[in-house]
């Protein structure tokens, strides 16, 4: 595949990642404000509803502000704290960092443990190792030297010392990459500014990771989680004050080559891209930090493949959808009661 095609279906992939169905009844529709822009590798779409333009506008450009922000504070290859960070790891040496890297680091850790490493933010060597680090993707295998090397070297989370603000490793091979988590951090953010300035009823899309804030007058938000093969909804739902919904999905980041699809959601144990599942959709009931989890919990039960339903146990997450390798859909008995499915979706299998 030549580059502007991978970078064409990159680009469909995050617009169609999840769909926000902005259809809504009688003379609600005028009332809904939107905002796009084009952070952390992604389209983001925010929407407002019930509030004058100028209160939507103010709100919606103090969260684009602070994607901004994280963006430029914790990318992971472009200069930034998360590099200086990297940077002295490499080189054996201990620093200090801010108060929010260090806490994003600890819940980073924790969110790591419970999935057994399955996700791990360590890793972000290896993500350079197969080209995901560049926007766009070069359709090449990478060594098998360098490859073995950095499997043996087994960077994970556990390697990191965080004693206050002062972090350091014993491993050198460690090189974080906040990629996986990052945007479910930042729905937090957008939602407590969102708050902040008294907007009642908002819906922030960061590339298919969506959080609501309210509704729309008297009817929930109402999503629709994109079929990873085809360019229309897999399924359609509601979405409720406080809710966090996170997918994972080979579509959305990969090469081909020798008609092989090589996704960017690395397994740690083999060096590999996942194999076996073909997007994993989590909704996350209120709760605290519910976007940092929909984003987080999202990537070890992909991973996992055919152990998916293991994964988002582990997490308290009892709404989850899995498109396997072939095209079968299974999902948890509390999501498919949420759920509507177009007429030739399926099959659909319910799990416990």
């Amino acid at each position: 595949m030549i580059r502007g095609e991978v970078l064409v279906r990159r680009l469909a992939a995050a617009f169609l990642a999840l769909l926000v169905v902005v259809a809504s009844q009688g003379c609600s529709r005028p009332q809904v404000m939107h905002q796009e822009a084009y952070v952390f590798g992604t389209r983001v779409d925010l929407s407002v509803y019930g509030e004058t333009a100028e209160t939507a506008e103010t709100a919606m450009a103090a969260v684009l502000r602070e994607f901004d922000r994280l963006h430029r504070s914790y990318h992971a290859w472009e200069p930034s704290e998360l590099t200086r960070l990297n940077e002295a790891i490499a080189r054996g040496e201990r620093i200090e960092v801010s108060d929010e890297l260090a806490a994003l680091l600890r819940d980073a850790q924790r969110l790591a443990a419970l999935g057994d490493g399955l996700f791990d933010p360590a890793i972000g060597s290896l993500i350079a190792l197969w080209g995901f680090h560049d926007d766009e993707f070069v359709p090449v295998r990478p060594e098998p030297d360098a490859l073995a090397a950095l499997i043996a070297a087994h960077p994970r989370m556990t390697d990191l010392s965080i004693d206050g603000n002062w972090v350091s490793s014993a491993n050198p091979a460690v090189r974080i990459d906040l990629g996986g988590y990052a945007k479910g951090y930042a729905l937090d953010r957008a939602v407590a500014i969102l708050r902040e300035r008294g907007i009642a009823n908002a819906l922030v899309n960061i590339g298919g990771n969506v959080m609501a804030l309210g509704g729309k007058g008297n009817t929930p938000w109402r999503l629709g989680i994109q079929h990873p093969r085809e360019p229309r909804p897999l399924a359609t739902l509601p979405i409720y004050d406080g809710e966090a919904i996170g997918t994972s999905g080979d579509y959305q980041r990969f090469f081909e080559l020798d008609g092989v699809r090589y996704a960017h959601l690395l397994d740690p144990r083999s060096g590999e891209p996942a194999r076996g599942t073909q997007s994993l959709s989590v909704l996350i009931t209120p709760r605290a930090d519910a976007g940092t989890l929909s984003d987080a919990a999202s990537k070890p039960a992909f991973i996992a493949a055919d152990g998916w339903r293991e994964q988002t146990r582990r997490y308290g997450i009892e709404h989850a959808l899995r498109v396997d390798q072939d095209g079968v859909i299974e999902v948890t008995r509390a999501l498919r009661a949420r759920l509507q499915f177009p007429s030739g979706i399926g099959p659909v299998r319910v799990v416990d």
